[in-house]
């Protein structure tokens, strides 16, 4: 696997002050993706034991909240090995770290996936917060909490495999922020819903 940067006390890419691994590989395209450099699975450096070194040295801090991965994305099938390998050991090594992953998949295409496919799996039961869906310009917004457009979903990865009704269980919900858009728009065009 190879990956682009980490980046320390990052405070973008999730709660607190995290690391976060910068994965190459990316298969979605999304057009406007502030991370095309990264979609070549081939290009940049080799994810190695100094790599998962740097990781574990901003981890040991104690305001390290915990491990972001982003890229490219984290879940293109060809990092999974990695990305398992990575997740499982600082689950183990980090118990009360949070980890937080981007991915341009949606839940439902993990779901079918994960059917075959064992280090998804072990990845899923690994992260705590699953950042998904691909980024749709047409949607963007700013104002959103970790993502860049309406579409995407923060997922609470622990709280949604255990619910029995199979429902997804957002971490963080931003229907507000659009909501609060949506009024906003109204006021300004003389609609109001009082």
């Amino acid at each position: 696997m190879k990956y682009h940067n980490i980046t320390k006390a990052d405070m973008l890419n999730g709660e607190g002050l995290r690391v976060v691994l910068w994965t190459s590989g990316c298969t979605h395209h999304c057009p406007s993706c502030q991370n095309a450099i990264t979609w070549d699975p081939l290009d940049g450096l080799n994810f190695d034991d100094n790599a998962i070194k740097e990781i574990y040295d901003e981890l040991d801090n104690d305001w390290c909240s915990g491990l972001t991965l982003s890229g490219g994305d984290p879940l293109y099938t060809e990092n999974r090995k990695n990305i398992r390998n990575l997740v499982t050991n600082v689950k183990k090594l980090y118990p009360t770290k949070t980890i937080w992953s981007y991915t341009g998949y949606t839940w439902e295409e993990l779901m079918e996936q994960v059917k075959n496919d064992s280090d998804l799996k072990d990845i899923l039961d690994s992260i705590d917060v699953l950042l998904e869906g691909r980024f749709i310009l047409s949607k963007a917004n700013e104002k959103l909490r970790y993502v860049g457009s309406s579409n995407q979903r923060i997922i609470d990865v622990k709280k949604t495999l255990q619910n029995e009704n199979k429902e997804i269980i957002l971490y963080i919900d931003n229907s507000d922020i659009l909501a609060n858009k949506e009024e906003l728009k109204n006021i300004e065009s003389g609609v109001c819903r009082c």
